[in-house]
């Protein structure tokens, strides 16, 4: 695309340097309004300055990618309603041998959930028990959180819905989820394997620490708060979500644990005007003889506390096995090559029927700020594609980018890297896609899924790169900092030691192995 006047230029660059700005430091203390309104000022001024018309920056919201982002979201809030990350969280803990069998645990646990529930998802609900364990075992943090936002990281690689720029390429590139599975899977477990082997090397002393006496005492206090821990809902946006009240707890009820309910009964009282309807009531104990009332020579019929809890549970049982069939089902539908974004809406409102009750307090988790922010983005990045300046830098770079050999894919990757940690990876996938398929197609057609995944693997990888890489990675840090018992402070210096040569490699190793 050829440049365009040196006016549309100019203000499309500052539009999309304001947004940039907002989108990378959400805080900025002259204009601290986030990333979503960030966004939205970007799109704005693009249309402002003219850079893109009105229909232009509606036309240029992708659907697909959003309806595929919120059908994943509800999913994943069903799937933490059915305790999905509480049995993944057990699975850590159950029978574990130390600290480095602890830490592999996490790796593979982390890297396989977040394939499938998204990497922000898997790091919101697992830091605070990662931080649980690591105190039972008398170990330090470190280590096992930069073990859970790197392997979150490399394991959301493999699939679409592994991440949000995993969403953007096989939306754009028309990439089957079968085949983008297939093309990064073996990159992934490798990369994953590689990822575990860096972290052994580098905290092997810290992991081998060995325990008081007071502290094995210790331990037995620790191990019930384990087994016993709660997560938090995902909400599957940049930041961790503030504590539910009460009120809006109460109100999540489909899976809620039959002892919960019991003590709900125990303390219920029914008002007299109640007393003239037929249903049945709870009794409890010596009261049952109170409970049964003759009215025209009929006795009302009566229910045993324990009747309820096993109804319960029952009902409890059945919804949570509805859950993982209709995942697994959007799972295979998806490897079929069924269209993408209707099998995650169609799998959402499955559930939402099946819960069978008003669907507003599970759909108000829903992280709609995550959505105006892509609307917003891609209003943004088309306006600063159609200024014609990142294809004349493309253009520039192009002849020693190209994946055709060796060397091109080395710098294709190093410019990947670099992109995806100063302008963040959507933004880079959304600038680079088109022009690096293109560019692929042009030498051999069979190139471009190749080009797709090649920029698909290295943008997430990056992400491991610095704390700021990825969203992942400040989620896990800012749940640890906050976290109200175990508290963690992940600094920036202390993550980049690990994350330069953990990136660096797994990213070299990995790329020989993807396959288009």
């Amino acid at each position: 695309m050829a440049l365009a006047s040196t006016v549309e230029v100019v203000l499309g660059s500052i539009a999309f340097g304001i947004f940039w700005v907002l989108a990378v430091f959400p805080a900025v203390p002259f204009l601290p309004v986030g990333r979503t309104a960030g966004s939205l000022l970007g799109g704005l001024l693009m249309v402002i300055f003219r850079v893109v018309t009105p229909d232009q920056a509606y036309g240029a919201i992708d659907m697909p990618i959003l309806g595929l982002l919120f059908g994943t979201m509800v999913v994943s809030i069903y799937l933490e309603r059915a305790h999905m990350f509480k049995y993944l969280g057990r699975l850590l803990s159950w029978k574990c041998k130390g600290g480095k069998d602890l830490l592999c645990r996490i790796c593979l646990i982390s890297a396989l959930s977040s394939a499938v529930f998204t990497n922000d998802t898997s790091c919101i609900v697992l830091t605070e028990f990662v931080l649980k364990l690591a105190r039972q075992h008398n170990l330090p943090p470190r280590p096992f959180l930069l073990a859970l936002a790197s392997s979150a990281n490399v394991g959301s690689s493999a699939t679409p819905i592994g991440n949000p720029q995993n969403l953007v390429i096989a939306v754009q590139g028309k990439i089957p989820f079968g085949k983008f599975f297939i093309g990064i899977l073996p990159a992934m477990l490798i990369g994953v394997v590689v990822n575990i082997l860096l972290i052994l090397c580098m905290f092997w002393k810290e992991l081998t620490i060995s325990k008081t006496e007071e502290e094995v005492m210790e331990e037995g206090v620790v191990q019930e708060e384990v087994l016993s821990h709660k997560f938090s809902p995902a909400r599957m946006s940049h930041t961790p979500e503030r504590n539910a009240t009460p009120g809006k707890k109460a109100e999540e009820g489909m899976m809620e644990e039959p002892a919960a309910v019991e003590d709900g009964i125990s303390s219920h009282r029914f008002s007299p005007a109640r007393m003239s309807h037929m249903t049945p009531e709870v009794v409890h104990g010596n009261d049952a003889e109170k409970s049964s009332s003759r009215t025209n020579g009929f006795t009302k019929p009566s229910l045993q506390v324990s009747d309820v809890k096993k109804l319960l549970a029952k009902k409890t049982l059945i919804l949570k096995t509805c859950v993982y069939i209709v995942t697994v089902g959007m799972l295979i539908a998806l490897l079929m090559g069924l269209n993408m974004s209707w099998t995650a809406i169609t799998a959402a409102l499955v559930l939402v029927v099946i819960d069978f009750k008003d669907a507003g307090p599970c759909l108000e988790k829903v992280s709609y700020s995550l959505l105006i922010f892509f609307c917003g983005m891609f209003i943004t990045v088309d306006g600063f594609n159609r200024t014609g300046l990142p294809g004349a830098l493309w253009n520039a770079l192009e002849p020693y980018a190209r994946i055709n050999h060796a060397s091109g894919v080395a710098v294709l990757s190093l410019v990947i890297l670099l992109l995806s940690n100063v302008a963040s990876n959507v933004p880079t996938v959304l600038l680079l896609g088109g022009q690096v398929a293109r560019s692929a197609a042009a030498v051999s057609p069979e190139d471009e899924t190749r080009a797709w995944l090649i920029l698909a693997w290295v943008s997430t990888v990056a992400g491991n790169l610095s704390l700021l890489g990825s969203a992942a990675n400040l989620i896990v840090c800012e749940q640890a900092r906050r976290s109200q018992h175990y508290g963690y402070t992940l600094t920036f210096w202390g993550h980049i030691v690990f994350g330069v040569p953990s990136t660096l490699i797994v990213t070299a190793i990995g790329l020989p192995l993807i396959r288009g």
